[in-house]
């Protein structure tokens, strides 16, 4: 199904575009990186609750409609809450609780995934055709992403594989939540791109953002009754509301900005900036160190950028 087109809301440059993306999955990484010490002092729901809860503070005013933005069709609603609940509430739960059953170096392998997924699904429900210099750059986001995964060090890992349910390893168990996190974020992407055809980026992220607030509350007061609080201090405080701020609001509202310009397969290829902006916090603040073999991965990767964003050649006319 698609959705009804009202009157486009007026495009982002491309160039403006392109930032945006590559800023949003920047931000992503940083605070992926950094809510390491967030998972370690609150438990899931409860961190899901108050980063939810912050951001739709800090988004209130980002619910009025404007005047030049059509009333949401129930389609339209449908697709905001597909997108909350895949992109925000799915994808935090699925990758919050893979990592833990698994390494982080599968983690990243599974997550190098996430451009070939996107490609799939905007050509399946978008109708995208993918070119060949889109489908370089896919190739190259996917390799790269994968073989720096491959190379990390084998203590970065935090999981044991000891244990199993229903017969197989926590493990697999990890990866496979990990790879249901890339689906979700696939989807949303591509929900992303339909949104953005009728609604502003502002809008679309104050409206995710609450149903996503609603859809982990009952289990967020839940862990907050037998929560400590006093137990945490003012730094990771400062540290959470960054996380919330950066998730909830910052990367959200440049994703769906960049969206409105960008296919959905073209901007899959931008999630690279996110175990790029990881690994650089990592190198930055965490005293972590990385190989020659590591640089030549993220050299690969980045290429995939050049290629999804140069101009084509033929600066075809109207056909």
């Amino acid at each position: 199904m698609s959705l009804v087109p009202h009157a486009p809301l007026p495009a982002t440059p491309r160039w403006l575009a392109y930032a945006s993306l590559a800023l949003s999955m920047s931000l992503v990484g940083s605070y992926v990186a950094l809510s390491k010490l967030l998972v370690a002092a609150f438990p899931v729901f409860l961190l899901a609750w108050l980063r939810f809860g912050i951001g739709a503070m800090a988004m209130a005013s980002w619910l009025r409609r404007p005047a030049n933005e059509p009333p949401i069709t129930p389609h339209t609603r449908r697709l905001l809450f597909l997108e909350s609940f895949l992109g925000n509430f799915l994808f935090s739960i699925c990758m919050l609780f893979g990592v833990r059953l698994t390494t982080a170096v599968a983690a990243g392998v599974v997550m190098s995934a996430i451009p070939a997924v996107v490609a799939i699904l905007s050509a399946l429900f978008l109708k995208e055709r993918i070119g060949r210099r889109t489908a370089g750059a896919i190739a190259c986001a996917a390799l790269g992403i994968g073989l720096f995964s491959l190379q990390k060090p084998a203590h970065t890992g935090g999981a044991s594989a000891e244990g199993s349910f229903l017969g197989l390893p926590l493990s697999l168990w990890g990866n496979l939540l990990v790879f249901a996190a890339v689906v979700c974020e696939a989807s949303y992407v591509v929900i992303g791109k339909r949104l953005t055809e009728g609604l502003g980026p502002k809008r679309i992220s104050a409206i995710i953002n609450l149903w996503g607030f609603a859809l982990v509350t009952p289990a967020g007061i839940w862990m907050a009754l037998s929560f400590d609080f006093t137990a945490v201090s003012p730094g990771l405080w400062l540290l959470l509301v960054f996380y919330a701020l950066a998730a909830s609001m910052w990367t959200v509202w440049l994703w769906m900005t960049g969206l409105k310009t960008v296919p959905a397969s073209r901007a899959g290829v931008f999630t690279v900036m996110l175990p790029v902006s990881a690994a650089a916090v990592g190198v930055l603040f965490m005293g972590e160190a990385l190989t020659p073999l590591q640089m030549l991965a993220f050299a690969i990767a980045l290429l995939g950028l050049v290629l999804a964003t140069l101009p084509g050649r033929q600066a075809a006319p109207a056909h």
